[in-house]
């Protein structure tokens, strides 16, 4: 059995959970990071010296790095297909991999720290402005992309769409107006409601769960979507949830 160490407030663990669902593979998460701690220790940091989250663990390997992880799953798991095995098409799948986190998340990064991480009266409209400036043409980009097909690489669902999803799910999440990118809505609909194998219901890590669950830090009046996920954690500290699968 895979274990994943990682609090789900994370978009890098949620990309991980969310391609564990995918490709159908048994596991255990452990909350970490965060206000859960755990990655300062000496044990946690023989796995990642980094001390960040996600770390996975699979027999005698282990590996950090979130997008790293999800093209492992990939591979590891084949059956579902996540990863083409066509040159071309793999490498466009990365492509669109490496955007999300090269790209896409520093865009949005200010905005999403500013209305969730920041205390209302510590926020930076400045820096909010600055990050929907930089964020809202490459959202605009992605529906022009997905305007020719349903998912990023065509018909089938990929590794691709896994990160860039959950980017897009945390921005749509923030309590601010966005233009109408219709096809961009229209591909994210299709990622909530894909059911995985193990699984009967939605796609667990886009439900709507405040991403600072452990530290809310929401603006007055906004309304908090508390819906947890099955194995979200009740407490504080390391703890294991019940395995998946």
């Amino acid at each position: 059995m895979l274990t994943i160490w990682g609090r789900l407030s994370s978009i890098n663990v949620r990309k991980v959970v969310w391609a564990a669902l995918e490709v159908g593979a048994p596991f255990e998460r452990t909350d970490a990071g965060g206000n859960f701690g755990v990655v300062q220790t000496p044990a946690f940091l023989r796995l990642n010296p980094n001390a960040l989250v996600p770390v996975l663990q699979d027999s005698g390997t282990t590996l950090w790095e979130s997008n790293v992880i999800v093209r492992y799953l990939a591979v590891r798991f084949p059956a579902r297909q996540l990863l083409p095995t066509d040159a071309a098409a793999r490498f466009e799948a990365e492509q669109w991999m490496d955007w999300q986190q090269t790209t896409l998340n520093p865009a949005g990064r200010n905005a999403f720290v500013q209305w969730i991480r920041t205390p209302a009266e510590q926020r930076s409209t400045a820096l909010v402005a600055q990050s929907v400036a930089a964020t809202e043409p490459l959202m605009a980009l992605l529906d022009r992309h997905l305007s020719q097909r349903p998912y990023l690489l065509g018909d089938n669902f990929t590794v691709a769409d896994i990160p860039v999803g959950c980017e897009a799910h945390r921005w749509f999440g923030l309590p601010q107006p966005r233009p109408d990118w219709p096809h961009l809505e229209r591909w994210f609909a299709s990622l909530r409601a894909r059911r995985q194998p193990r699984r009967a219901g939605p796609t667990p890590c886009m439900n709507r769960v405040p991403y600072n669950h452990d530290k809310p830090h929401f603006s007055p009046g906004r309304r908090l979507h508390r819906h947890p996920l099955p194995w979200q954690p009740g407490g504080r500290g390391a703890r294991r949830q019940r395995p998946v699968g």
